[in-house]
């Protein structure tokens, strides 16, 4: 077969099994191309050098043109397909999981961000504590009932004095070792997890508080009561949140009171704000002399008012939660719906997102 031919029958083949046909025919093993190849060896020398080189550009011809028409061929499939093959980009798309910031951290973040425009800093401590530090140093006595099994996760641990090791059940500890390590004056607020054995709508083994600290001269309730109504204020994003102070008891303030936030009816639903009634939502009180005295301070010269809350129940009334069990059950419907973008950064004076 001459080399037009062969050609002429590469550039017609239909497609591309046709000419990989063609290609094994030719330069194949035993295709005609290749045994005009293996007659070479059998040549004299004179031959040879006039029938080599005519072997070789038949050769070099048909591979080039196989070589062409497949490219052809490929191009004709992909044009084909493109042709026929339809991408509609108006059917709807599921989009990927987004995560989300949970309630509890977003709250902390408000949290820290109002005090610290209130001067006060973040101070943290273990969250297992010896007995002295979660107990002692508070004012608690041995047999307060806070000190029952029923409340407090003890360990079968003791630290290097011999003290019996628990899973702290407040963060008040925080402030023990604040005083101790930092000179007066201070203004801190210890956020962070806190254990009690107790489970729920409301409660749960482990959740989240906040306590705040100041000790200086001349502290005085007023001082308190204004601490908090601005931060009440701040948190809730309302103007007309109106607070009470109920005289209460707790070892390590003297005096104590709850704090309770006035509500209202708005579209049938109970919100913070006004005065219709009143939901609790803190503890404070005047740091107990003994309490500042445990700390090696002078009680006639510092004095100080403590508070405390719980970050979930903040959360669960600013938000509309219902129920504290949900914020750790880590359902992915709930956190998406209750869930905060990363860019909803609170300020003291726009609120969230601001």
């Amino acid at each position: 077969m001459d080399r037009d031919t062969l050609i002429a029958r590469i550039s017609a083949a239909p497609d591309l099994g046709a000419l990989d046909q063609l290609r094994v025919e030719t330069l194949g093993k035993s295709g005609s191309v290749t045994a005009l190849l293996k007659t070479l060896g059998a040549m004299d020398a004179a031959t040879r050098s006039v029938e080599g080189p005519k072997i070789q550009a038949l050769r070099e011809a048909v591979s080039d043109a196989l070589t062409s028409r497949k490219a052809a061929l490929e191009a004709e499939a992909l044009e084909a397909r493109l042709a026929t093959e339809r991408l509609d980009l108006s059917l709807p798309v599921e989009a990927a999981p987004a995560g989300s910031v949970h309630p509890v951290s977003q709250v902390m973040d408000e949290l820290a961000e109002i005090f610290a425009d209130l001067g006060f800093a973040v101070a943290e401590g273990p969250e297992i504590e010896d007995d002295w530090h979660n107990f002692s140093a508070l004012n608690i006595p041995e047999s307060h009932p806070a000190r029952a099994m029923q409340d407090t996760f003890y360990l079968d641990q003791v630290d290097e004095h011999g003290r019996p090791l628990v899973l702290r059940t407040h963060t008040s500890p925080v402030q023990i070792r604040t005083m101790q390590a930092s000179p007066p004056p201070i203004r801190i607020i210890a956020p962070g997890r806190v254990y009690r054995s107790d489970s729920d709508a409301t409660h749960t083994p482990m959740f989240h508080q906040i306590e705040g600290l100041v000790i200086d001269k001349g502290i005085h309730m007023g001082h308190l009561k204004w601490t908090l109504e601005t931060f009440l204020k701040a948190f809730f994003e309302r103007d007309d949140i109106v607070i009470r102070l109920r005289p209460s008891y707790f070892p390590f303030t003297e005096p104590s009171a709850e704090v309770d936030i006035g509500w209202s009816t708005e579209k049938g639903r109970r919100v913070v704000g006004g005065s219709e009634g009143w939901l609790e939502v803190l503890g404070s009180g005047m740091v107990h002399p003994k309490v500042i005295a445990n700390c090696g301070l002078d009680p006639d010269e510092w004095q100080g008012f403590a508070f405390g809350t719980g970050v979930d129940r903040l959360a669960m009334l600013k938000y509309g939660m219902n129920d504290l069990r949900a914020f750790f059950d880590g359902d992915l419907r709930w956190l998406k719906h209750y869930g905060f973008r990363a860019l909803d950064v609170p300020t003291l004076s726009g609120g969230v997102g601001a």
